[in-house]
């Protein structure tokens, strides 16, 4: 015990020592996460600017394009004269989407058949659609019982709310009332920031004993002389280090911005121990494939997103082709982001996410024989230079 701890603060005093490792373990998660949440801090995409082409011109034309413009999701910036000036507003992205009323519009409806209005989006942002389609959309509802109460003649006005809409509907957004971006993503992005300044961090120390080694000017005390000592007194540092910063990360951060907190904390503390343990050790046995400081950036950094992609959190799983699925199943992230998600926008318990729960320990399990039999090997290819050296010293005294 006296040398595990003596290795943990040995780690310790080593990463407070290194700005690098310092930024990874500190700086990283505390101010990622506030990037990150005030960019989507809006949530939705608001007032998207919209041109429209009005060739009919009349009084029903004019009253649909009044009410779009009076939804949140729209701002009408011009009317053009031809669809000529409204796709050079387009292609100069002064506007994102384009209103067309033909012509026959009001003439169409006065004949009692189908109207049709024309919308055309910039495809470059899907936000850009959502908006103009939900607008435009909630707007030609509103019309369409409008016209049909004005049709409707002789009844009550109880019995004109029957006739235009049978079945009265109630739109509810569970878990996430502001139906937005930061409540969908963030957490998943809170849980991979995580991960990534984790195995950075640990990679930049391992690449550091590494070099050094390499030098022959690596001083090890007599408490690394157990690899399994070794081990655990380092996966002890970081998850000192790293308690301390998820509490920061999983629980402050999304209270800063007002993000959906349902989590109890025994749930998530019983949740997130598996996560950093198999992180820690996923982390350690990643770390031996670096051979200087400046490689993890190489190695790791470029995967931060496809874990996104993979996690299943931006697309479904079950869409995604078999290879990856299943490599996504070696990420500590994949499961973690998907019981995250659910124990602290949902409220899930414990036994609610078991599936995640019994996968993390699993691979914490499986990491630590990996960085366990890895530290085996570093430990014996550092004593033969040290025992070859004891021999030659025994031929020449003989």
């Amino acid at each position: 015990m006296g040398n595990l701890l003596a290795v943990c603060g040995a780690e310790i005093k080593k990463a407070v020592s290194d700005a690098g490792v310092l930024v990874f373990f500190l700086v990283v998660p505390l101010l990622y996460p506030l990037l990150y949440a005030y960019l989507y801090g809006r949530e939705v995409v608001r007032e998207v600017p919209v041109v429209v082409v009005d060739d009919c011109r009349s009084a029903m034309s004019r009253e649909f394009l009044r009410k779009s413009d009076a939804t949140p999701d729209l701002r009408i910036i011009s009317y053009c004269s031809d669809m000529e000036e409204a796709r050079d507003l387009m292609h100069r992205h002064k506007a994102y989407g384009l209103i067309y009323i033909p012509s026959e519009f009001q003439e169409t409806l006065n004949d009692g058949r189908q109207a049709t209005v024309s919308l055309y989006c910039d495809m470059s942002g899907l936000l850009y659609y959502k908006a103009l389609l939900s607008g435009c959309t909630m707007v030609s509802l509103d019309m369409n019982r409008d016209i049909q109460m004005e049709r409707l003649g002789g009844l009550t006005a109880q019995q004109m709310e029957v006739q235009t809409m049978p079945v009265d509907n109630e739109y509810v957004t569970m878990f996430n009332p502001a139906n937005g971006f930061q409540g969908f993503l963030i957490p998943a992005v809170l849980i991979l920031v995580l991960q990534q300044t984790m195995v950075l961090g640990v990679s930049m120390l391992a690449g550091t004993e590494y070099e050094k080694r390499r030098k022959g000017q690596l001083a090890l005390g007599p408490q690394y002389g157990n690899p399994l000592t070794v081990l655990c007194g380092k996966a002890l540092a970081y998850l000192t280090v790293y308690f301390a910063v998820s509490a920061y990360v999983l629980c402050l951060v999304p209270c800063m911005f007002h993000m959906p907190q349902l989590w109890q904390p025994s749930t998530l503390l019983s949740f997130i121990t598996p996560f950093l343990l198999a992180s820690v050790f996923f982390s350690i046995t990643l770390s031996s494939l670096v051979r200087d400081r400046e490689s993890c950036f190489l190695l790791f950094v470029f995967v931060s997103v496809p874990l996104i992609f993979m996690s299943g959190i931006s697309w479904p799983t079950s869409n995604m082709p078999a290879v990856w699925r299943y490599l996504a199943q070696l990420f500590p992230s994949t499961h973690a982001v998907n019981g995250f998600c659910r124990i602290g926008t949902s409220g899930a318990l414990l036994r609610d996410v078991m599936p995640e729960y019994t996968r993390l320990w699993l691979l914490a399990g499986a990491y630590f024989m990996t960085a366990l039999a890895l530290c085996i090997r570093r430990y014996r290819s550092a004593r033969m230079p040290e025992q070859a050296g004891t021999v030659q010293k025994s031929v020449s005294s003989m």
